[in-house]
This record gives structure tokens, C-alpha cells and sequence, in this order.
């Protein structure tokens, strides 16, 4: 495996406010991770700033080799944690504009999908349920043959058909980074978690490891470590 994404002493301040703090971190490919932590403990700043919406304080950040820029941007897909879809559009017409947009946006995958989670693709977005917005933005990050996929908060509450198109549409070398602090509703479909706190990386291990070694589930530990 090698290194899809590393930060070296990474850090980021929004005024006196400190929302990483010289975290040092290293993902490999062909990983489903949790980055995992209540609210406020910095994981839709990490996702930010792997995404260039943001810049650090201090240290360095590079995905595959590069930092964060039109190169990893080339590589990246990011589903935001609020939606950014225009409601008046149609779904055919989101994944039009995705196709034209991204070099590597699979339009047969997206239409695949739409079909599996019975999806019209010509229904106008405004008139979806929010559950079903939040499937069609997923359909369209994961359509795209990325290296690295960075979902903000991706799920709302448990729902089988989000988690199985998750699992069976990415490519296998890739890595999917998921930020969520609904533990129990991702946990089996993880290979490993990292645990942020006020900042800071607390843990990061495979969830095999958890499970055998400390004979707990990862829910379990994360509720031990946050005290929730």
C-alpha cells in the first residue's frame, strides 16, 4: 500500500480558537476510515483542508505527494457536509454537470446507482426527501474514480442502502475517509478509525485490532474515550 494522504504537524487557528493542533497523521490506500470525534473536535477542518477550502496555521499537508491545489483536487472527492446541489436542477442534470465538470466522473456508474437505490433521474432535486438529497450527492461523489474520498458527515441515521453504496462503488485502490460521529451506524463497514479530540489525534488503529485485542467494539471504545 502507499501513503494517499499525510500531515506533518498540522495545524489550524481560527482566531484565538484552535481547531487542530500539530496533528501528524498518515492514511494508506485501499482504506475505508473513520475519522471520528464528537462535534467541534476538528474533523470538517481536516476534511477542509485536505479539499484546499482552507489554509494552515502550520505544518504540512499532502495528498499523494502534492498539496492541496489543482493537482490533488484532480484526485479528491468531496461530499460537504451541508448540500450544495441547485434544487431547481433535475438529477439527469447534476450528473451532466458533474460529467462536464470532473475528468473522471463515471456517468454509468451514476445511473447504475440512481436504478439500485430507485432514484428517478427526472425528478427535480427540490422535490426529493432530505434522505434522498443526501443519496444523490453521494451517487455523485462516489461516481467519480478517485483516489481519495472524503465524506463530511454523510449519513443522517442508519440506512443500509447509503452504507451499501458506499461499499460496493469505489475503486478498490482508493481510500474513503468518512467523518461521522454516529459510531454504530459505519462501524462495519471500517478497516480503521482515527479518534480526534479538541484537536488532537487520540488513536488511530484498525478496527480488526479493536475488536480482538481489546475485545470491544469500536462504538464501545470511542464512548470509553470520550466519556459520551
Amino acid at each position: 500500500m502507499s501513503t494517499i494522504l499525510e500531515c506533518k504537524n498540522l495545524s489550524k487557528k481560527y482566531g484565538r480558537k484552535q481547531a487542530l493542533d500539530n496533528i501528524t497523521l498518515s492514511l494508506e490506500s485501499g482504506r475505508i476510515i473513520g475519522l471520528l470525534g464528537p462535534n467541534g473536535s476538528g474533523k470538517t477542518t481536516l476534511i477542509k483542508l485536505i479539499n484546499g477550502l482552507l489554509a494552515p496555521t502550520g505544518g504540512k499537508l499532502f495528498i499523494n505527494g502534492n498539496t492541496p491545489g489543482v493537482e490533488s483536487k484532480k484526485i479528491v472527492s468531496y461530499l460537504p457536509e451541508r448540500t450544495y446541489l441547485d434544487e431547481t436542477q433535475k438529477v439527469s442534470e447534476a450528473i451532466t454537470l458533474f460529467e462536464d465538470f470532473y475528468e473522471d466522473f463515471d456517468r454509468s456508474r451514476a445511473i447504475s446507482m440512481l436504478e439500485k437505490l430507485n432514484i428517478d433521474s427526472n425528478a427535480r432535486i427540490k422535490t426529493l426527501s432530505k434522505g434522498t438529497k443526501e443519496k444523490v450527492q453521494l451517487i455523485l461523489v462516489m461516481s467519480r474514480r478517485a483516489k481519495l474520498y472524503c465524506l463530511d458527515e454523510p449519513i443522517a441515521g442508519v440506512d443500509p442502502a447509503i452504507l451499501s453504496t458506499i461499499i460496493n462503488n469505489y475503486e478498490p485502490d482508493s481510500t474513503i475517509l468518512i467523518s461521522t460521529h454516529l459510531i454504530s451506524d459505519v462501524e462495519n463497514i471500517l478497516d480503521e478509525v482515527v479518534f480526534i479530540k479538541n484537536g488532537h489525534i487520540v488513536l488511530k488503529n484498525d478496527v480488526e485490532d479493536i475488536r480482538f485485542n481489546q475485545g470491544k467494539s469500536v462504538d464501545v471504545l470511542f464512548r470509553e474515550v470520550f466519556k459520551c
